[in-house]
């Protein structure tokens, strides 16, 4: 392809042939298009000329560099965003792409979506957390939302392979980082809006403001919003295109009524957008009635019949690593992705109102990452279980117990540390009994921890049913452990 019909600027090497589009100066491949995306002129001149060397036809950036075949463009991640559309054929624009957006909710929501597609025999796509998934196929990525050569080759592959809908997860670093530039979304979902990822935004404000700026004609064509959510419903009659809302205690277009919910599952009656249906399903707690009502609201938007909403979500399973339960000799053990303070306390605040027994919890936090977030953990930790245990989630460069130190902060109860994240969730469960239920927060689906600059096999899952197998309570004993006072 021609790099005129890439960039879509005047260019003196607008006829050189490109054969791929490349953002890595050490891998770049000859004939390819380099994009750098830093910000720091000393390490681009670095990079693009690292680039050049390796056999790149011309590279591009944010800075006027005395190489030949050098573009300067306004915005680098902005220009790249679009040339990757451009170069995988603008298949996005023949897919109907749905946007999940908020802090929790999003893999859920996205989930049911295309499991309600595929139940009516809508060929759809998904794109988050937990991988890209289409016609049987999945890829592994290490971002909720990929960067956007990954993207729009996906697109492109989607497309070529048949699939119509794209469901994926909008996170507010790829927002941030315009990795979805010139891609036109039929509808934009804001699940909510909670404390995370303020190591990288700074301040909460700036974290909303960035959710927000996603929900405007330039991205969406409509936009789904969860008006009970404080932050998310400020929204409302802030945004440039035509809006619909979902809740169960405020008005809203579609809405909830007579939901009863259990460790089997839940029912309710949804009024979706006057639109009434009877729906029961595997999914627990009221958070998961909000990402069912939410879903139900986009697929009513995409022209669903009623018989359509109601035969897409009967008996869906929930996805992998978002309150899974596993009963074992009537203990309840969950599994799920909750890293944040509203989501922990939303699984714990379901645990309650599903038992009148012991509820535990197993979580850590993240090193490297938001640490005002994890005294807040803490807190909501003792508030609503009767046993806390304290372990590793992905410690990453931070020492684990400067991590549990900083959780620690926010909680004045008794307490149990043990930073094996395999032998806490051992130890929790032989502690318990039936009917309690063992809440195992923060990892979810993933199938690694991170520890230092390496990341190491580990599940959930895994440790779960292996020490099924060889349940043997006593070899959990010491190594590590103690109980805080």
């Amino acid at each position: 392809m021609l790099l005129k019909d890439i960039i879509k600027q005047k260019s003196d090497y607008g006829d050189l042939q490109i054969s791929g589009i490349s953002k890595d100066s050490r891998t770049v491949k000859q004939g390819e298009l380099y994009f750098c995306l830093n910000q720091d002129q000393d390490l681009t001149l670095k990079r693009c000329k690292q680039a050049l060397d390796n056999g790149a036809s011309a590279v591009v950036c944010s800075f006027n560099l005395p190489y030949e075949n050098c573009i300067m463009v306004k915005d680098s991640r902005e220009s790249f965003a679009f040339a990757c559309a451009n170069f995988y054929e603008r298949a996005c624009d023949s897919l109907k792409i749905i946007g999940i957006s908020g802090t929790n909710g999003k893999t859920t929501t996205a989930h049911i979506i295309s499991h309600m597609m595929k139940h009516n025999s809508k060929n759809a796509g998904v794109i988050g957390t937990n991988g890209i998934f289409y016609n049987g196929k999945t890829i592994e990525t290490n971002m909720t939302t990929p960067d956007a050569d990954v993207l729009h080759k996906t697109f492109l592959d989607m497309k070529n392979a048949g699939v119509e809908y794209v469901v994926m997860e909008v996170s507010a670093h790829a927002i941030d980082q315009k990795r979805i530039d010139g891609i036109m979304f039929e509808i934009g979902v804001l699940t909510n809006i909670t404390q995370d990822h303020l190591d990288y935004f700074k301040t909460f404000s700036s974290y909303a403001r960035t959710k927000f700026s996603f929900f405007s004609k330039a991205h969406i064509k409509k936009a789904i919003i969860c008006v009970d959510d404080k932050n998310a419903s400020k929204l409302i009659g802030k945004t440039n295109v035509p809006v619909k809302t979902y809740g169960i205690h405020s008005p809203s277009d579609s809405f909830a009524i007579d939901v009863c919910s259990s460790m089997e599952g839940s029912r309710f009656t949804g009024n979706i957008c006057d639109s009434v249906v009877d729906i029961k399903t595997n999914l627990i707690g009221e958070y998961n009635i909000y990402n069912t009502l939410g879903a139900l609201t986009v697929c009513h938007e995409l022209g669903f019949t009623d018989k359509e909403l109601e035969i897409g979500l009967n008996f869906i399973e929930p996805a992998e690593g978002r309150f899974n339960v596993v009963n074992f000799s009537g203990k309840y053990v969950v599994i799920d992705y909750a890293h944040t303070p509203d989501g922990l306390l939303n699984i714990l605040k379901t645990a309650r109102e599903l038992t009148d027994k012991k509820v535990y919890i197993i979580f850590g936090c993240g090193g490297d990452r938001d640490k005002d977030k994890r005294a807040k953990m803490g807190k909501i930790a003792e508030e609503y279980a009767d046993y806390v245990c304290l372990t590793d989630d992905n410690p990453r460069n931070e020492k684990s117990y400067d991590i549990i130190m900083d959780i620690e902060k926010g909680m004045k109860k008794t307490h149990f540390i043990q930073t094996d994240r395999k032998r806490a969730i051992a130890r929790m469960i032989d502690l318990a009994q039936a009917g309690d239920i063992i809440i195992i927060a923060g990892k979810g689906a993933e199938k690694y921890q991170e520890i230092g600059d390496k990341k190491y096999p580990y599940n959930d899952f895994d440790a779960v049913y292996g020490h099924f197998k060889e349940l043997d309570p006593c070899s959990f004993k010491g190594n590590g452990e103690k109980y805080v006072y």
